[in-house]
């Protein structure tokens, strides 16, 4: 048996297993669309820290968690005569071929971002009348704010050149500045908020992504901070008791540890 029979063998084990365990498990048994949404949020987030460390089993593991709740939600739906997986796999089946005419019909693109560009014009082609209509709304304010001028981006609504959007962020923060001493709360946090759309905005002109630029620097803080309570445990002194100098001897060494 080839490898893609290999898979298709496996994928059907998988699906004999969600038959079963929906038959069979009063914990299955009980789920639905809605109690699984929170997992499947946790379990994405586990796949995103596992692609951030790189750690390849890691993300295997975590990419079975994540199609196990996607067979899941197709399971369920096919006991409410609504869709199954099969559904599922044609309905995303179709959109790729009708997303890509410079592959499956007669348009020619040049590079990426022509694709991009027209991806966002056949969405509207779609009948959506907003290219920001498939933002969803709960996603993080960080992630929603890159893909929002991803989107805009897409139909040409975009600055000319990085230094352009440098220039940018300077000024919110000039803003921002004036507002602080002038101590008014609601334009500070508005000002606030224009410099983080800003930031996010010139990382994309740097080809930074910025919600993994961030959560890699919490996790290198997590680690310097907590090398810094062991380090401070191990001299059986507490942080609290310490003063900054103190402290500051052992976050230099975790730097050299954690960059």
């Amino acid at each position: 048996m080839n490898s893609r029979g290999l898979q298709l063998e496996a994928f059907n084990r998988l699906l004999d297993i969600m038959d079963e365990l929906r038959e069979k498990c009063p914990w299955d048994k009980k789920q639905t669309l809605e109690s699984l949404r929170h997992l499947t949020i946790e379990e994405t987030y586990e796949l995103a820290d596992a692609i951030l460390d790189n750690d390849l089993n890691e993300i295997k593991k975590e990419l079975g968690d994540v199609l196990l709740h996607i067979v899941f939600y197709a399971k369920i739906g096919a006991e409410k005569n609504a869709f199954d997986i099969g559904d599922v796999a044609n309905s995303i089946s179709d959109k790729l071929i009708d997303r890509h005419p410079h592959i499956y019909g007669d348009v020619v693109v040049n590079n990426e971002e022509e694709v991009k560009q027209n991806w966002e014009l056949l969405k509207l082609k779609e009948g959506k009348e907003s290219v920001l209509e498939g933002v969803p709304k709960s996603l993080p304010a960080v992630v929603k704010a890159n893909r929002i001028q991803d989107k805009v981006a897409g139909v040409g609504f975009d600055w000319e050149e990085p230094q352009q959007v440098w220039e940018k962020v300077q000024e919110e923060l000039t803003e921002l500045n004036e507002e602080i001493k002038k101590g008014n709360k609601e334009n500070i946090e508005s000002e606030f908020g224009d410099v983080l759309f800003s930031m996010i905005n010139y990382a994309r002109f740097i080809d930074v992504n910025p919600e993994n630029a961030l959560e890699k620097t919490n996790k290198k803080f997590i680690n310097r901070f907590q090398y810094l309570e062991k380090a401070a445990k191990k001299e059986g002194k507490q942080l609290k008791d310490m003063s900054l100098a103190e402290m500051d001897v052992f976050w230099n060494e975790s730097k050299k540890l954690y960059n």
